[in-house]
């Protein structure tokens, strides 16, 4: 019974993390834009970014819409991850930093894909750039709230 009370504990952290990961994720991706707004010869959409948060406050559902969409572009690529991360006990804060950039940038690429590689605009380049940042710092967050602890296998202390 106790193996069993684990794995609901690790698949209930798994989800409390993912879903907090992606709400981080967001507001990355937000205070990226607005940081990068100010460079010279940044692209003038990445002056509108600065009104989005402004847009999805006044409008609430509009914000749980932008943020169920990243939810259901990236969800599959990040139970993928989250359960060989459990499987194989793998704690690395960089390994789940790196695979929250892949599942960002994979959802990403799920929204908009171009035929060829060659057919990507330089300012696409960019907005993968900054999501993929943006996944960094949501797989740091997922780790330190469920990869830290990550395994199915209980730890021998607890036996």
């Amino acid at each position: 019974m106790s193996t069993a009370k684990h794995i609901l504990k690790r698949v209930l952290m798994m989800l409390a993390g993912y879903l907090v990961a992606v709400l981080v994720g967001l507001i990355a991706i937000v205070v990226f834009y607005v940081a990068l707004s100010s460079l010279p010869n940044a692209p003038e959409y990445f002056g509108a970014m600065s009104m989005t948060p402004v847009a999805l406050l006044l409008v609430p559902p509009l914000g749980m819409f932008v943020y169920f969409l990243a939810i259901v572009v990236t969800g599959l690529q990040a139970l993928i991850f989250a359960l060989i991360a459990e499987f194989f006990s793998l704690r690395n804060f960089l390994m789940h930093m790196f695979l929250g950039a892949a599942a960002a940038a994979g959802g990403f690429a799920l929204i908009g894909q171009p035929d060829s590689l060659a057919d990507i605009d330089p300012e696409r380049w960019a907005d993968i750039g900054i999501i993929a940042a943006a996944g960094l710092v949501a797989g740091l967050v997922y780790w330190l709230i469920a990869g830290r602890d990550a395994g199915f296998r209980r730890p021998l202390s607890e036996r």
